[in-house]
């Protein structure tokens, strides 16, 4: 199938099943300097803000994937076919600092339709991002006590917001 352009107005998805149970991989770099790292994420959301369609991840500072983000302007965000969770699984359990865990998922990366960061071949959705905000989570801010018992080690995400500034699908 051919990969179409769409524009966030145009993008259906369930949103809460796209993250929490078909995951994204979220990748930031550059294609052509062959600088680029992924990681599986199953927290983010979708939306408007700022009158621009945004896409925030988190991603925690100890974190190989980290640096990346940090060091980078834009990031993709790829969804993909039930027949990949595999390799999404083993991606997600696995740094990069030492392994070739993109081409060790059987995964092909390609040049973006508009930003550095790389996109899939076996990509059924491709959000492409400039990021425009970032912040740290704050524990003092949690009005739900139980929210700490995701950071026993107290490695508390970064947050990214990126605005949507292409979205490819098959």
């Amino acid at each position: 199938m051919a990969r179409q352009t769409v524009t966030f107005d145009q993008l259906l998805v369930h949103s809460q099943d796209l993250w929490a149970n078909q995951w994204m991989l979220l990748t930031s770099g550059d294609f052509l300097d062959g600088s680029f790292n992924c990681m599986t994420i199953a927290w983010g959301s979708l939306g408007n803000m700022w009158n621009r369609p945004f896409a925030q991840v988190v991603v925690r500072p100890n974190q190989f994937a980290y640096d990346f983000i940090e060091r980078y302007e834009t990031f993709t965000l790829c969804a993909f076919p039930s027949e990949y969770r595999g390799s999404l699984e083993m991606i997600g359990s696995v740094s990069g600092s030492s392994r070739s865990k993109i081409t060790e998922a059987g995964l092909t990366p390609v040049a973006s339709s508009v930003v550095a960061a790389p996109a899939y071949s076996e990509a059924e959705l491709v959000l492409e991002c400039q990021k425009i905000y970032w912040d740290d989570i704050n524990p003092a801010h949690f009005l739900d006590s139980g929210l700490n018992a995701h950071y026993p080690n107290q490695d508390y995400h970064r947050i990214y917001y990126g605005e949507v500034i292409a979205i490819v699908h098959k």
